[in-house]
């Protein structure tokens, strides 16, 4: 089977968040499969085309018709021995050459541009995949563009799509006018196009695509609620049939604590005295107290309210009242970064703030510290808890999405569970669960058992890339 993956981001070459990491290791995933080749296309960033560790090569160039412009595309790929998995990148200095991958004024026209690239590149390798993957809003229009402009030609017409949602926050909305001046879309599209006011991608994508995922059970079930849809509740539920919920994995290669180079000492669940050496040099690295009968909370997050970080920030002053040391890394809204640095001045011994994005601290901070608080009002899935288990480290969850499907509650008496959890968005029960997480810290004998049993958990790719394959041969079929 071909597979092509397409995607605004994919490690190591361009990550800004869980997308990135997960358009690195599905694909990696799929390629170990016989029989599979599998493409991912990503737009070809300054970041990347600056970076001198990357090794491109170029392909060939064409000229992609989006509305009334004929627009340069070149065609690049990753120098690799992989034949069973390619990278291309779809160049465009005038789109992709800037800062950063989001947050231009017109990203709209830039992912339209990029999403329509892809489906011409085809012709030019002559490589035609039976399932096209498109991930968010800003590859939502391949499966758009696919059905309006490419089902004329013989060689498009067997291919299926499957549209994952990572967020239904950013749904890619744009004025009415987006569908002529900048998609050239035909009239009779409109309405596919169209949702409350606005021209909605990803609206669109799910009523074209065979199929639609999302990235835990429970965030399909949520997403068809008004509270969790942003509005496309009702869409949602009347194309349920379609929909299905594949947790994330991680790579369990990357994120390994017992080869990890980043790590100042590598361990395993039976060297776990190892992990303490990491929480030492954490600790030194940070300038907090060196403690070792103190629990150590780490947060690893975007710094904005869905994450419920305003829940951290009403019980800020419990928190540096207890007995625990608490590191935050991550770059967000202005006041939370603002309020993590106050504190962090007056409680130098017990509170870092990491206002950075450091993928170097965060591997050390998973391996040193004893609980990771995600306290998100919304979490599809979820990557930070799963990497978290694997290093030993205790999450604190919300019972919402990924959160809940992959962490269950702990029962001391049974020894069952992952965790700490709490299910009302409140900041006392958040408390409360963190406050289990510390009493349990300090029973040391169900605390090394729990320690063990989370990284014995199964967090890689091995039973979410079989529910994919059953995915994709049922769009086949």
């Amino acid at each position: 089977m071909k597979i092509l993956l397409a995607s605004s981001e994919a490690a190591p070459y361009i990550k800004t968040g869980g997308l990135g990491d997960v358009a690195a290791a599905l694909p990696k995933a799929l390629a170990e499969s016989p029989n599979t080749e599998v493409a991912v296309f990503l737009p070809y960033y300054k970041a990347i085309k600056d970076n001198p560790e990357f090794e491109l090569e170029y392909i060939t160039n064409f000229n992609v018709p989006l509305s009334w412009r004929s627009v340069y595309a070149g065609l690049f790929r990753a120098v690799s021995k992989r034949k069973k998995l390619q990278y291309y990148f779809i160049d465009n200095e005038y789109y992709f050459y800037r800062d950063g991958c989001y947050g231009h004024y017109d990203d709209g026209e830039r992912f339209a541009f990029f999403s329509k690239a892809i489906l011409e590149a085809l012709q030019h390798l002559n490589w035609y995949p039976d399932v096209i993957h498109a991930n968010d809003w800003q590859t939502a229009m391949v499966p758009v563009f696919l059905r309006a402009h490419y089902m004329h030609l013989l060689s498009y017409q067997p291919i299926r799509t499957l549209f994952t949602i990572h967020n239904m926050e950013y749904q890619g909305r744009f004025p009415d006018s987006f569908v002529d001046e900048v998609l050239g879309l035909p009239e009779d599209w409109k309405g596919t196009m169209h949702f409350d006011t606005c021209t909605n991608l990803m609206k669109a994508a799910i009523l074209v695509s065979d199929r639609v995922s999302t990235v835990s059970k429970t965030y399909a079930f949520e997403i068809q609620n008004p509270y969790f849809a942003h509005g496309l509740h009702d869409v949602l539920r009347q194309h349920s049939y379609k929909l299905c919920g594949v947790v994330n994995g991680i790579d369990t290669d990357v994120f390994n604590p017992a080869t990890d180079p980043l790590l100042y000492a590598n361990f395993d669940a039976e060297t776990l005295e190892k992990k303490a050496e990491n929480k030492k040099f954490l600790q030194e690295r940070l300038g907090l107290a060196v403690r070792e009968d103190v629990p150590m909370v780490i947060m690893i997050t975007r710094l904005v309210g869905h994450k419920g970080v305003d829940l951290v920030q009403r019980v800020m002053d419990d928190l540096m009242w207890d007995d625990l040391q608490l590191v935050v890394i991550g770059t967000g809204e202005w006041q939370y970064e603002e309020m993590f640095r106050s504190y962090a001045g007056r409680f130098p011994a017990k509170m870092s703030a990491n206002i950075v994005f450091d993928n170097t601290l965060a591997h050390q901070a998973y391996a040193g510290a004893d609980l990771v608080l995600m306290p998100s009002k919304q979490e599809p899935c979820g990557l930070t808890q799963l990497i978290g288990m694997r290093y030993g480290t205790i999450p604190i969850v919300r019972e919402t999405g990924g959160l809940f499907d992959t962490v269950p509650a702990y029962n001391i008496e049974t020894g069952e569970g992952n965790g700490f959890t709490f299910k009302s968005y409140n900041a006392h029960d958040m408390l409360d669960a963190v406050r289990r997480g510390e009493s349990l810290f300090h029973d040391k004998e169900h605390w090394v058992q729990l320690q063990k049993s989370v990284m014995a958990y199964d967090s890689s790719w091995k039973r979410s890339v079989q529910e994919y394959w059953d995915l994709y041969r049922s769009m086949m079929e």
